[in-house]
């Protein structure tokens, strides 16, 4: 367990091998929503030394769409979403042992597209805004494993 988490963050287990490769995610619910967050390590830095902008916009989609699939849901069975659009502006950087927190509000959540916007955030100073359309989908069935 990570040392030195803000208050009210837990580790979140949610995602696939991608998602888990990011490294450790941590979650909490405030009266605006469900806040996902990580923490900047080396592996996530550009040749510059700053926070790869891929990684940070993965996170922003990662953390709408968790958003978005278990809101008013039972947690234990979230609806599945794919990501329709994604617009994202890079308003600052992040560094090394940053704690980077996505604030995510929802626009609206229908039966089929669901709309939301994402801050990231370290402290009060904001890293990136990003606006996202999802529609739901029938979930996927598990890859077959091949062994032999």
């Amino acid at each position: 367990m990570e040392e030195n988490l803000p208050e009210g963050f837990a580790r979140l287990d949610r995602g696939g091998p991608f998602l888990a490769s990011l490294g450790a995610l941590y979650a909490k619910k405030t009266e605006q929503g469900l806040v996902i967050a990580m923490r900047i390590e080396d592996r996530h830095l550009n040749t510059r030394g700053i926070a790869h902008g891929g990684m940070l916009v993965t996170l922003a989609d990662s953390a709408l769409g968790i958003a978005i699939a278990t809101a008013g849901q039972d947690p234990s069975r979230p609806r599945a979403f794919v990501t329709v659009n994604l617009s994202v502006d890079f308003i600052a950087s992040a560094r090394e042992g940053d704690f980077v927190e996505a604030h995510v509000g929802i626009e609206k959540l229908g039966a089929r597209l669901a709309f939301a916007t994402c801050f990231l955030q370290v402290g009060t100073r904001r890293v990136l805004r990003a606006s996202g359309v999802f529609a739901t989908v029938t979930p996927a069935r598990p890859k077959e494993r091949f062994e032999g």
